[in-house]
């Protein structure tokens, strides 16, 4: 009877994710065919969204009753195995025809034409945009979403470009500070202490008709613990999260955006970090947000830092990961990229 209840439970689970040859899909748990479908896209060089963003996908589809679809950049010529480093490996953009809320950290991507106007669509229906990380900085290159070109997506549709990093990278810490006035935001339920050792970037872009709701100091080291520095580096803390209504594309309508500069896998060890994410996504589908959003993990999550891997050249080829490796059930454990920084915070299998 034990073999038969684990076989059981076993299949439950497995019905609850799937891929294709180009998407991984989470679909919330019982019979719930009015469920909200979130599409992420993963697609960084660095800060390891391969990780973050199935983990994402686990939590809001099994504890918040999304269907979670999940992107990612693959390897050049049809390749299966994914490869944060190729620009131009984005698939699936397609699903985004079904989507009712993105939720991107890609970094400087490339898509094809074809690929492109999936997002286009998208924009151009005035739908909502979570933004982490890299978002500010998405996309890149000649192509354009009917006229807004890629380098605009940050700036347009999220409020900001890439400008800078505002601490000292790899060194310096971000603590979120909740904005004056902002306490009460449905997006900041039981959000207190959020931590990002990714540190803060720069913002400069946003306007009085943006809603900041956090705010991030810069901290002495990557400790979770560690105190904010003292001096002008912290006055004013920069913009760490905030709401922004962007035009479509097309000039025929208007969406909103929440945007936050955390989100490397290594920020997500923060739970507060991982329900501003899903509060985000209550509010932006127009639904109630939690009291206390369960973020709880729900397979072991085992981020590695942050960081280029430029060599070897092969190295995503040879790593192999693919859809497989992020299914329900499933605990990826990549290795830190070589000159890593200690940090004391480390999940351990």
């Amino acid at each position: 009877m034990r073999k038969l209840a684990l076989l059981m439970c076993v299949l439950a689970t497995a019905t609850d994710s799937s891929f294709a040859a180009d998407r991984l899909v989470f679909s919330p748990k019982g019979d719930n065919d009015d469920a909200k479908h979130i599409v992420l896209i993963a697609g960084d060089e660095e800060y390891r969204t391969e990780e973050s963003m199935p983990m994402l996908g686990k939590i809001l589809s099994q504890k918040h009753g999304f269907k979670c679809t999940v992107l990612f950049s693959f390897g050049p010529d049809g390749a299966s195995y994914i490869d944060p480093n190729n620009q131009a490996g984005l698939r699936g953009l397609d699903a985004l025809d079904s989507a009712d809320l993105m939720i991107i950290g890609t970094r400087f991507r490339t898509p094809e034409a074809d690929a492109a106007k999936h997002v286009t669509q998208f924009l151009n229906a005035g739908k909502p945009v979570i933004g982490i990380r890299t978002s500010t900085h998405a996309f890149n290159g000649n192509g354009d979403f009917g006229g807004l070109k890629y380098a605009e997506f940050g700036l347009k549709i999220l409020g900001e470009t890439w400008v800078s990093h505002h601490g000292r990278h790899k060194h310096q810490g971000a603590r979120g500070v909740i904005a004056d006035g902002k306490q009460s935001h449905p997006i900041l339920n039981s959000v207190k202490d959020v931590f990002a050792p990714s540190d803060v970037y720069g913002v400069v872009h946003l306007t009085d008709d943006d809603e900041i709701l956090m705010r991030a100091a810069v901290t002495e080291t990557l400790d979770p613990n560690s105190k904010a520095i003292e001096g002008e580096k912290n006055d004013p803390m920069q913009p760490f999260a905030w709401l922004h209504e962007y035009s479509s594309p097309d000039g025929q309508t208007t969406g909103r955006s929440f945007c936050t500069t955390g989100g490397a896998s290594v920020d997500f060890v923060n739970e507060d970090l991982r329900r501003l994410v899903v509060n985000a996504a209550y509010f932006l589908t127009d639904q109630d947000v939690p009291d206390k959003a369960d973020v709880g993990f729900v397979d072991p999550f085992y981020p590695s830092f942050y960081g280029f891997i430029k060599a070897p050249k092969y190295y995503w080829k040879q790593a192999n990961l693919t859809l497989g490796d992020f299914e329900l059930g499933k605990s990826p454990h990549m290795p830190d990229p070589e000159n890593s920084p200690e940090w004391n915070f480390r999940p351990t299998p």
